[in-house]
């Protein structure tokens, strides 16, 4: 079975703004992918933290070229540069990116998704066939708009629709019926990246078990995510994976094969070789 994460992040230009993230000036493609092989993580998917490091979508880029089977990349620009809706037609030409990602996490950025700012993006990137994935927890009814209007648009919630600093345990989960509302969307998919800092207990997690299910149950196999966003993981990145693959009885067989790997890369279009 493949293993790829669905969400990485490395950066070289200085410490990361968001304090939950490893707290080091550089984290690069040679620490991941010896991370990564410490776990049994065939690949991952980068999301460049511009938000720190305005260099991270070049830093993807070369990492993504050195090693087209280990790394692909949703990247991003800035939403409100209006050069940047040139960007769309020709975002694939560069190594690994295939799709974008965005965050909306400062001030002036969280009404962008709801006041009419970025609605050009959403047709922009249907023609392109570029996947989006957003954190989207303080705006999900937006997102089924979207995903209702653009039926071509491969749309993916990150953070299994958690919050932005996320609280822990039951108080982490309090817009899942709205989330789960999204599944009826079949372009609308969730990562279910970072699980473990949602929960507040320790491996493995066994108060989250019964919300996987249910993300389970409502999108499906392929429509659900493994990942990390590893670096700020409360746990050791093999029990990350060993969380899904070991201790959840119902996913199980080329269903875990999906959830673990196989429907990110059908979702964004990344052909890695069996």
């Amino acid at each position: 079975m493949k293993i790829v994460d669905a969400q990485v992040h490395i950066w070289s230009g200085g410490k990361p703004a968001n304090l939950r993230h490893r707290q080091v000036p550089a984290f690069t493609k040679d620490e991941l992918l010896k991370e990564m092989g410490e776990a049994g993580v065939d690949a991952a998917v980068i999301h460049p933290p511009t938000s720190w490091d305005p260099n991270a979508n070049e830093l993807a880029v070369e990492a993504a070229r050195q090693h087209p089977d280990r790394f692909a990349i949703l990247g991003n620009f800035p939403l409100d540069n209006p050069e940047s809706r040139g960007l769309l037609d020709g975002w694939k030409k560069r190594p690994g990116m295939l799709g974008l990602r965005f965050t909306f996490l400062q001030p002036h950025q969280q009404t962008w998704p709801t006041d009419g700012t970025i609605d050009w993006l959403w047709p922009a990137a249907e023609r392109a066939g570029l996947p989006v994935a957003l954190l989207a927890a303080n705006f999900l009814p937006k997102i089924g708009q979207v995903a209702e209007r653009h039926p071509g648009l491969k749309l993916i919630i990150d953070h299994l629709g958690r919050r932005s600093p996320a609280e822990t345990g039951e108080a982490a989960w309090d817009n899942l019926p709205e989330m789960l509302a999204l599944a009826k969307h079949p372009n609308v998919a969730i990562k279910a990246t970072g699980a473990p800092s949602y929960s507040g207990e320790t491996y493995p997690f066994r108060n989250l078990h019964d919300k996987l299910r249910r993300i389970y149950d409502a999108f499906g196999p392929a429509r659900m995510f493994w990942g990390t966003d590893i670096t700020r993981m409360p746990c050791s990145y093999r029990q990350c994976v060993t969380m899904f693959t070991d201790e959840l009885p119902w996913l199980k067989g080329r269903d875990q094969e999906l959830v673990m790997g196989r429907a990110v890369c059908d979702w964004i279009g990344w052909k890695l070789p069996q």
